[in-house]
């Protein structure tokens, strides 16, 4: 069986990810499965989170590679909505993923968006805290090898997943 494309679309929170993801499963030539950190994160009781959040947040990540491998082994597509980040609790998060990745078809796409938009795209969602892009910048993995940047900042998200289907299909 032929295994389904694993696109990773990895950018600090208010680049515009989510968005991508919807515009590509409105798309009817490319079906994506997909997983995300927030719906990952959703499976761990807040309590463990509050008592300490990167302990689990770590945990489950990995959680959510292995399923992503599980789907593109059964033939299925499957889109990644996360952040590759290098926090102590899951240093090296990149080298993890490839690990995990290493016989799977992945594609890391950079989701990029200036972080003064992002700042005001967290402003009006009021959702996200002002600085959150700004940290998570901070704490982004290095020198990723990526397959393809889209920037949020001129392409709106339909474009984007033109880019990406075009690209990476």
């Amino acid at each position: 069986m032929e295994k389904g494309k694993i696109i990773f679309l990895n950018g600090v929170t208010s680049s515009g990810k989510t968005s991508i993801v919807d515009a590509l499963q409105s798309r009817r030539d490319v079906f994506f499965y997909v997983v995300a950190n927030d719906l990952f994160q959703e499976m761990v009781g807040e309590q463990y989170l509050q008592e300490d959040y990167w302990k689990y947040l770590s945990e489950v990540i990995i959680m959510m590679y292995h399923t992503a491998k599980l789907y593109s082994d059964m033939g299925k597509n499957v889109l990644i909505d996360g952040i590759l980040v290098e926090r102590d609790e899951i240093k090296p998060h990149y080298q993890q993923l490839k690990e995990i990745m290493k016989d799977s078809p992945l594609s890391i796409v950079e989701v990029y968006c200036p972080l003064d938009i992002c700042k005001q795209r967290n402003i009006e969602r009021g959702d996200r805290y002002e600085s959150q892009s700004e940290e998570q910048a901070q704490l982004m993995s290095q020198d990723i090898q990526y397959s393809l940047t889209v920037d949020t900042s001129v392409l709106t998200p339909e474009e984007c997943a033109e880019k990406i289907v075009q690209e990476l299909f």
